[in-house]
């Protein structure tokens, strides 16, 4: 069975969203899946809540499957209270962060030391672009940054950085930074990069459903040239060890 560590709800899309979700995990060996709400780049208050707020509905719809991630903001006054009310009024178990500002902005420090007192993962959005780069869109490098500041922090950096080739050999020095492979697997050989940088153990399932497809993370996955002890860890075992309450 597979824990998919990285999944979404859209603004204004949250019951398509949720039914391409559980349709895909009764067709397919899923075991559960983490789900975040994403909307616009820089969403106000109002959308942090709806956002945070449909997270916690699908929870309770279906709770033998779904966990939520927390959504924030570093840039609103009340993230920290956001944070809170995820954490403890709707037992979310991890926190996303996603273009609103980079995840080494000084604004981020107060969430990241919380998260550290609830024991909980952040899933930071990485991508590195050779064109198109937003403004405050993360890469290695301010990951590096984040996990050097914070090494009691258990951050996942999303996506293997968009380029594996470009990025993991950043992250690699710290242990306390793992990379899932959500939307980001263009090459056949991604997955064996990622393990030469970071070992099976720092590796997570992710499938970014419903912007893509699961079956292109799992085929992957399937391809490589893996043990099924590695494919183990990578599915389920290094979640379950970093994501408490997965």
């Amino acid at each position: 069975m597979i824990i998919d560590c990285h999944a979404h709800l859209w603004d204004g899309r949250f019951e398509a969203n949720k039914q391409e979700i559980v349709t895909a995990c009764r067709r397919y060996p899923i075991e559960r899946v983490c789900v975040s709400g994403l909307g616009s780049y820089e969403p106000d208050s109002d959308e942090i809540e709806r956002l945070n707020r449909e997270t916690a509905r699908f929870m309770a719809e279906e709770p033998d499957l779904i966990r939520g991630f927390c959504t924030l903001n570093p840039r609103l006054g009340d993230a920290l209270a956001q944070l809170r009310a995820g954490v403890e009024d709707r037992g979310m178990i991890g926190v996303k962060l996603w273009v609103a500002t980079l995840c080494d902005d000084p604004l981020v420090f107060p969430l990241v030391e919380q998260c550290i007192r609830y024991d909980i993962p952040i899933l930071l959005h990485a991508w590195y672009k050779s064109v198109g780069q937003l403004p405050y869109e993360t890469k290695a490098q301010n990951v590096a940054n984040l996990a050097a500041r914070y090494p009691e922090a258990r951050l996942i950096m999303a996506h293997l950085g968009g380029n594996c080739q470009h990025e993991l050999k950043v992250i690699a020095p710290y242990q306390n930074v793992s990379s899932d492979l959500s939307g980001s697997l263009f090459r056949s050989g991604d997955i064996d990069c990622a393990i030469r940088w970071l070992g099976c153990e720092r590796v997570l399932f992710g499938s970014d459903m419903p912007g893509a497809s699961f079956l292109i993370s799992y085929g992957q996955v399937e391809d490589a040239a893996l043990s099924e002890a590695d494919k183990a860890r990578i599915y389920r075992d290094n979640a379950r060890r970093i994501i408490r309450g997965v």
